[in-house]
């Protein structure tokens, strides 16, 4: 079998792609458009595994499949450059995170280079550039000047809010301050401002945040799992700050039904929908006792989802949080309350949520007035009902609600069962099914019935009213750190004010430490001479999130270059939305959401014309590490350590087991004895215990992650199979929605196809030989039979099994010696977006011109998939008796006549008569014998 020079090809058609510009999208060619997108990624000093460019290549099949079908495509890759990961190295370095963040880049350019990756370069965005932060920023201020009208459901410029307030006040607005017109224009401006913050999409708010002391900043909630920070696992606390939001919560009801319009997977969508948290229910009001057990004139409102169990209500609940509380507590309690609240403050939302075993609580000393039993209810506070959902207070109905009846078990609290389910187990019973009891005027209903009696009763008596709650809460929009979008705003004392545009892009400065301050203030509070703004103002410290830069890029890309709006309203309209978007699934209630958020807003605001950025959108899975371990025993004593080979292990008491570098392994698992020893080499007394000499190692699947030994590097494997190969065999692993673990096993069949695939080319002697004339019937048969079935499995993103249907074609066309040019330039273009750099060189072979990028896609036809016979079972009162070959389109009388004449049939018809036949063309022939 010939070798190929696949180095020598490969950097021959990346510089030829480079040089033409071959991958350049162009607007207005009158083609149709189709734009392909992965999510950017962040550039650590890690690199690239193999794991990574499983996204890349698939989105590059199919960017590369559009152009051969004649569409103008959009593939453009940039960085995710702003973030953490490069601060917290800055400050452990002592380097600039610009100059780290551009090391980064350039090694992921190398390495998404050498894999032949169609992209447009010309279009590259970095979002820590200038350039493009400008625009970053002054969507920042769009959503700064505008507000969520509750009537078009959309943004509107918050100038239009302040006319209102100059001529109506607040008439006509629902808003829990309200105001006359007079009164508005007697306030200052601080005081405007801080009404003005209540309807700002972007607003500044105390509340108590995510706040981690070891990385120095505020968190999202989506950043903190169990408690600690997603990056580095630190300890994260409630501190309560001045933040910067974004009123995403506004854009609830738009972001749910906004789903129903894309094709996203359904479990990505679900996490999106429990993230925001719809629930229709009803808002009820409690009368607030004093001591003396006469109303206050104070109520607490509860929101609930089930008012039909208003009669099983028990006891009260207010968040820690929640300014009832401090309302609530008697003086007898207060040392108590006081004690309690410390102890909340030490536990982060996700534990509070999580840990529904613990149950804690204080009593207040207060009472509320049931409002439809005049009943006495005490008021508790506890770490179960958080200030952030609904109205920070819950009726507890511990008949039908677990939490609610595990507190009052705890606390020795009544519990009354309202809705007669099941038979009674002392469990509370929380289903929707069943009929109301010891209810009053909600008696006998049916729990639906009784939901909207009990809102009607409600709404009547003027008790509350009919609401609908979403458990998503605004975005957290401020960073205490250095590395990070500069807020283009500027304080006048308390009053924050934005700046003009055309002082933008507010650049960082530079700084002597980046280290956090310990104050909960940002890093660039250290420069104080880009802290004065002039005229008193100054400038605002924090940083925007990592998300922001992440929330809009997809249309950057369409217009990277402008320098006088974020994207031409042209190209806007030509580009439209991202038809195919591939990225992580841990996304979901992260990026994702508030990429929607920015367009819906981008949309109302008329800068765009889709509401939704991602038509389509696929979630890869991951490529797992194939982990090496071997087991470990340490003697206690001397601390002498002896490695175990994998067969050996049952015969020692093994105190663990390590991870061996992959690179130390070679074939059947045997470890590189001398290279382990060095690497071990800690001063501890090392021996092994070998089987045959060796020390052979066992394999666990895990992430690939350097922390476990098992990174494989993408060049190392290119180096060594060459681009091509690597893609194909990254998709040949599986369907792409699929984890699967990375070996390197089954990647010498591929490269093995391709050489195979080379050779129809190429004779053993190296010379090019692609035979004229007509090519066999079988030879086109598998051509088109192959056409067909990577063009189905392509539409339907099953890239695995399109390799397999090459691999079918190509061993079919060597078994028949088929090399025709009639069945070679087809299957050449059929295979190029999948070995995109042989197929430029097979073309050229040809005698073609290059680029073979644009060459129209084969087509199928179908006459070459017709089978010249069919094979007809033949039924004979009802059972199957003889099968017989006939003709492909054979008529009735035809197939009848052979079919009788067949000696299986014969010998079943024998003497008897043929009393019907049923004749199905191409499917079966039924006879009827008496």
């Amino acid at each position: 079998m010939v070798e190929i020079d696949f180095a020598g090809i490969e950097a021959k058609w990346q510089s030829f792609w480079q040089n033409e510009g071959t991958f350049r999208a162009h607007e207005g060619t009158g083609k149709p458009k189709y734009y392909v997108l992965t999510m950017f990624p962040y550039p650590s000093g890690k690199g690239l595994h193999v794991g990574h460019p499983l996204s890349y290549v698939a989105a590059d099949i199919v960017a590369r499949y559009h152009r051969h079908k004649g569409f103008e495509v959009l593939h453009p890759m940039g960085f995710d450059a702003f973030g953490l990961p490069a601060e917290q190295y800055a400050i452990q370095t002592g380097k600039h995170p610009a100059h780290t963040t551009a090391e980064n880049i350039a090694t992921y350019k190398k390495q998404l280079e050498i894999l032949g990756l169609s992209y447009d370069w010309q279009r590259e965005v970095r979002t820590c550039d200038p350039a493009y932060y400008r625009w970053t920023q002054w969507i920042f201020l769009r959503l700064f000047h505008a507000y969520f009208d509750p009537k078009t459901k959309a943004a509107r410029p918050i100038a239009e809010l302040v006319a209102h307030f100059d001529n109506q006040g607040t008439k006509g607005i629902s808003f829990a301050h309200p105001f006359s017109a007079e009164s508005w224009r007697g306030m200052s401006p601080l005081e405007k401002e801080e009404m003005l913050q209540h309807f700002r999409l972007a607003y500044l708010a105390w509340s108590d945040v995510n706040w981690c002391e070891a990385l120095g900043t505020v968190l999202a909630n989506d950043e903190v799992i169990n408690g600690l920070s997603e990056r580095g696992g630190h300890p994260v606390t409630k501190k309560r700050m001045r933040q910067w939001y974004l009123r995403i919560s506004a854009y609830a009801e738009r972001l749910l039904q906004g789903l129903e319009t894309i094709d996203w997977p359904e479990p990505l969508k679900d996490m999106q929908r429990n993230w925001i948290g719809k629930s229709v229910g009803a808002e009820l009001a409690f009368p607030l006792l004093g001591p003396d057990g006469t109303p206050t004139g104070k109520s607490i409102t509860v929101f609930t989802t089930r008012p039909d169990t208003v009669f099983g209500v028990g006891f009260m609940v207010v968040a820690p949080e929640s300014e009832w509380v401090r309302v609530c507590t008697q003086p007898q309690q207060a040392a108590e309350i006081d004690a309690y609240l410390d102890y909340v403050r030490s536990r982060s939302e996700r534990e509070r949520l999580s840990e529904v075993k613990r149950v804690t609580g204080a009593f207040t000393g207060s009472y509320v007035h049931h409002p439809f039993t005049g009943q006495p209810i005490p008021v508790y506070t506890s770490e179960y009902v958080l200030g952030s959902y609904g109205t920070g207070a819950i009726m507890g109905v511990p008949g039908h609600d677990a939490r609610d009846h595990a507190f009052a078990l705890k606390f020795g609290l009544p519990i009354l069962r309202v809705v007669q389910g099941p038979a009674d187990t002392g469990l509370p019973y929380e289903g929707r099914e069943g009929v109301m009891v010891h209810s009053q005027i909600l008696e006998g209903l049916e729990v639906g019935a009784a939901i909207e009696k009990a809102i009607s009763e409600i709404e009547s008596k003027g008790l509350g009213r009919r609401r609908v709650n979403y458990r998503m809460r605004d975005a957290g929009f401020s960073r205490q750190r250095y590395w990070g979008e500069p807020i283009p705003v500027v304080f006048d004392g308390e009053r924050p004010v934005a700046l003009a545009e055309c002082e933008l892009p507010l650049e960082l400065p530079q700084v002597d430490s980046f280290k956090p301050t310990g104050t909960g203030k940002s890093p660039l509070a250290h420069a104080r001479d880009w802290l004065q703004a002039g005229g008193g103002l100054v400038r605002e410290t924090d940083t925007m999130p990592g998300y922001a830069g992440s929330s809009w890029y997809w249309l950057r890309y369409m217009d990277p270059s402008n320098d006088q709006e974020f994207a031409s309203r042209q190209k806007v309209d030509y580009w439209q939305q991202v038809d195919l978007y591939i990225g992580g699934a841990e996304h979901a209630v992260g990026h994702l959401l508030y990429a929607r958020l920015w367009q819906k807003v981008l949309f109302d605001m008329g800068l765009v014309g889709c509401d939704e950025p991602f038509k389509k959108m696929v979630n890869q899975g991951m490529i797992q590490g194939a982990s090496k371990l071997v087991g470990r025993v340490v003697d206690q004593d001397s601390k002498a350590v002896t490695y175990v080979s994998a067969g050996l292990q049952a015969q020692y008491a093994i105190t663990d087991h390590v991870h061996v570098d992959v690179a130390l392994v070679g074939a059947n698992d045997e470890v590189d004895l001398d290279a382990f020893g060095k690497e071990r080499g800690d001063g501890a007394q090392i021996s092994f215990a070998l089987e045959d000499g060796k020390l052979l190692c066992h394999t666990e699947i895990e992430k690939m992650s350097k922390r476990w030994l098992n990174v494989v590097n993408p060049e190392t494997i290119v180096g060594r199979y060459g681009a091509d190969t690597f893609r194909m065999y990254v998709m040949f692993l599986g369907p792409i929605t699929d984890s699967k673990p990375w070996n390197t096993h089954g990647i010498e069949g591929v490269y093995k196809f391709l050489r195979k695939f080379w050779n129809l080319f190429y004779n053993r002697q190296g010379l090019f030989e692609a035979a004229e004339g007509p090519a066999p019937q079988q030879a086109l048969k598998a051509l088109h039979t192959c056409i067909q079935r990577v063009g189905a499995d392509l539409a339907k993103l099953s890239l695995n099994t399109c390799v397999s249907h090459f691999m079918i074609c190509v061993n079919e066309l060597h078994s028949i010696g088929s090399n025709q040019r009639e069945v070679l330039e087809p299957l050449v273009v059929l295979l190029s977006p999948f070995a995109p750099h042989l197929c430029e060189e097979l073309w050229e072979s040809l005698g073609h011109k290059p680029s073979i990028s644009q060459v129209a896609y084969p087509q199928v036809d179908q006459k070459y998939l017709e089978e010249a016979f069919v094979e007809y079972p033949v039924m004979i009162n009802g059972k199957l008796r003889a099968k017989v070959m006939l003709a492909n389109g054979i008529d009735r009388d035809g197939a009848l006549a052979l079919a009788l004449a067949d000696e299986h049939v014969k010998k079943w018809v024998g003497q008897g008569t043929l009393k019907n036949a049923i004749f199905v063309p191409g499917r079966i022939i039924n006879l009827v014998v008496a």
